[in-house]
């Protein structure tokens, strides 16, 4: 009971509401805009352009904080076309694309926690992108790479547009640094045998999920490769805590995005288009929370993002109760395989420390 009550401790100072309300109004400009056009299958990578942007925004000088989010952004454009090119494309290249952008991100390590966090975002966001590719792909919505590309674009544009109006609203002053993503040091790190080991494991267990969702064919599998994603460790020298804290989010968020995604069961015609776009909101809001609560709790942030992910990504198919069970089912699957992964994760951290006593 007292691990459970860590799990879901509370952070008054990193609650961040400011940051969650300037995201939740310019998150209404796309929604309202993809609304208006017909065309809401652009909706997700605008939502996480600007999510993510934000999330990422160093703070300190608007100078620092705008070239940053636009290297950010840019990159994020990359994966993005790379997501959304291949989305289509035989299994065999989604797990190559999957295990080479794991590979990159995890060895981002070495950059610091600041760093890592940075290529941890763009990671997940990536596998979201293919795997929303495929779904789209496999109905009758049709989707164009670029236009994707230049919704993720936007989204994060808006960001710094949001952060140069907060600028000349705050006198021009620079906005005080962000509680940092993980205790501890973040400083850069050398590119040791452990740190490389941890990379490779990482991106197989990855890799391995996307083969097994997408080679397998199975229903709604990448339920699976998300939370697979979300339940493992960050680094090498996670704590424990945070990773049990992933681990029961990405299990919370599932089952609420499962029992959401019911209301559209009985429902049908215009009833039916009333509630999609009901449910729009609700992943927006639960987007909304994640901004607020990074730091207030990590349990609780996880199961928000996994949530509003999960219900945008699966909102446009039908669902029943079995269709349920094979999200919840594929859920669980992803997180044991992210378990195992950290399993050995702390097993490569005790042969490091143990290395590194014996040198000293």
């Amino acid at each position: 009971m007292s691990g459970l009550r860590n799990v879901f401790v509370l952070v008054p100072s990193g609650l961040n509401w400011p940051r969650a309300v300037a995201f939740l109004d310019v998150a209404l400009v796309p929604l309202i805009v993809f609304w208006a056009i017909g065309h809401e299958q652009y909706l997700l990578s605008a939502l996480f352009g600007l999510l993510f942007a934000a999330l990422d925004d160093p703070g300190g000088g608007y100078g620092h904080r705008a070239s940053r989010i636009a290297v950010f952004a840019l990159i994020g454009a990359g994966l993005t076309a790379l997501g959304f090119g291949i989305g289509a494309q035989a299994w065999g290249w989604l797990v190559l694309a999957a295990f080479a952008v794991t590979l990159v991100a995890g060895l981002m390590a070495t950059f610091g926690a600041r760093g890592f966090a940075t290529a941890l975002l763009l990671n997940t966001w990536f596998l979201v992108a293919v795997a929303l590719a495929s779904g789209l792909h496999g109905t009758r919505v049709t989707s164009h790479t670029w236009a994707q590309v230049l919704a993720w674009a936007s989204g994060a544009a808006l960001w710094i547009v949001v952060t140069f109006i907060e600028w000349l609203i705050r006198g021009r002053r620079d906005r005080p640094q962000p509680i940092a993503e993980f205790p501890g040091d973040t400083s850069r790190h050398k590119l040791t045998p452990p740190l490389i080991t941890f990379a490779l494991i990482r991106a197989v267990a990855v890799a391995g999920t996307v083969a097994l969702a997408f080679g397998g064919d199975l229903p709604h599998g990448f339920w699976m490769v998300i939370a697979t994603m979300v339940a493992m460790k960050p680094s090498v020298e996670q704590t424990a805590l945070i990773a049990v804290q992933r681990v029961v989010g990405a299990l919370i968020g599932a089952v609420a995005a499962a029992v959401v995604l019911l209301l559209p069961t009985a429902v049908h015609g215009l009833r039916l288009f009333a509630v999609e776009r009901g449910l729009e909101v609700v992943a927006l809001v639960l987007l909304t929370h994640a901004a607020a609560m990074r730091f207030w709790n990590y349990a609780l942030y996880c199961a928000a993002i996994a949530a509003g992910v999960l219900i945008l990504l699966d909102l446009p198919r039908p669902s029943d109760y079995s269709t349920e069970g094979y999200r919840v089912l594929w859920t669980l699957c992803g997180v044991g395989i992210g378990l195992l992964v950290m399993l050995l994760a702390d097993q490569l951290g005790q042969r490091a420390k143990r290395s590194r006593a014996r040198s000293a």
